[in-house]
């Protein structure tokens, strides 16, 4: 088994940088930067092939099972700067028996080694990618274990009704005292409940994690550009008087209440015989009905978007602060 090494944490300046070295020759390389090894942490100088101080770094010692890949690991917290980081990536590149680490090894490794199970390493991902507060509790779950103990109680329960059955067959010229089919019954309900369970739960969860779409749309001028300013709380979208200002897709990705959202400013949709709006208003139309849902801003005078609602989208009349309606909304007052 190879010994590996990268860069843990994120490329780029910071107060403290996490570089990881796994493997048979972990502690072997953590004496030769550094002249000794620490028990279990320590404050040590690296130290260049010539001898000369590359960093002080906080070295902390992993023992085989006790570590993120299950192997004698060691960390090594150095000054984050691009140059420190370099040079002591070159200084491990140059000792025997090491390697820069493949992109998620150290993760395949954890889980050859049995530390994480498949759930896991996609929670460990999802965690890794969460913008928002939904994101970092649905990742944390799968990432504890829970999805892996959950599917550990299926096969438990399957393994005992199979058995059930088996000795049914087995013993089937002999008077079995118990009749088995409540039990098995009973065990295969259980288990298909509750994965039908998880499969209804399995859209919310993708939604969560890869985030959901709102379509803002109508017709020319009816204050989209604007509502998605207001929403944004910058100015994303170009707005104006002039019909037909916004021709393609505008997106902003933001947290809503812990959810992540991209709002879709489109353009006004209309018939038009110019060609650059006719396009945009095609790539509006398909991506309102990809979107997860859709606003419809109504304003006087729409004479249709040719764009059927569904069930669950909005309708609400816009630019409330010049035509006052009951329920009508408006981005440039906020209201």
């Amino acid at each position: 088994m190879d010994t590996i090494f990268a860069l843990a944490s994120a490329r780029g300046r910071a107060g403290v940088a996490v570089i990881r070295i796994s493997g048979p020759d972990a502690t072997r390389a953590c004496q030769e930067l550094c002249g000794s090894v620490p028990a279990q942490r320590g404050l040590r100088k690296i130290r260049g092939a010539s001898g000369e101080v590359l960093d002080e770094a906080l070295v902390l010692l992993f023992d085989q099972g006790h570590s993120f890949t299950g192997e004698n690991l060691v960390e090594l917290r150095v000054h984050g700067s691009t140059a420190v980081v370099d040079a002591v990536l070159r200084r491990l590149e140059g000792l025997d028996n090491l390697r820069l680490a493949e992109p998620g090894e150290f993760t395949r490794r954890a889980l050859e080694n049995g530390q994480l199970d498949l759930a896991q390493v996609e929670g460990l991902a999802d965690l890794i990618e969460a913008e928002t507060e939904a994101q970092r509790v649905q990742a944390q779950r799968v990432l504890s274990g829970a999805l892996g103990q959950k599917a550990e109680g299926w096969r438990a329960d399957l393994i005992r009704a199979a058995a059930l059955l088996e000795a049914t067959i087995d013993f089937a010229d002999e008077d079995v005292p118990v009749d088995v089919s409540p039990e098995v019954l009973m065990l295969i309900d259980s288990v298909s409940s509750t994965l039908r369970i998880e499969r209804d739960g399995v859209w919310i969860a993708e939604r969560i994690r890869d985030g959901f779409e709102v379509a803002i749309v109508g017709t020319p001028n009816a204050g989209k550009s604007t509502l998605l300013n207001a929403l944004a709380g910058r100015e994303a979208a170009i707005t104006s008087e002039v019909a037909g200002t916004t021709r393609d897709v505008i997106e902003v990705r933001m947290d809503l209440g812990g959810l992540p959202v991209t709002i879709l400013d489109t353009a006004g949709l209309r018939d038009t015989t110019d060609a650059v709006e006719g396009i945009g208003i095609k790539r509006a139309v398909e991506r309102a009905n990809a979107a997860d849902l859709r606003v419809f801003l109504l304003k006087e005078g729409d004479r249709g978007t040719g764009l059927l609602p569904q069930t669950g989208d909005i309708e609400v009349w816009g630019k409330a602060d010049i035509d006052d309606r009951p329920g009508g909304i408006s981005g440039a007052t906020g209201k």
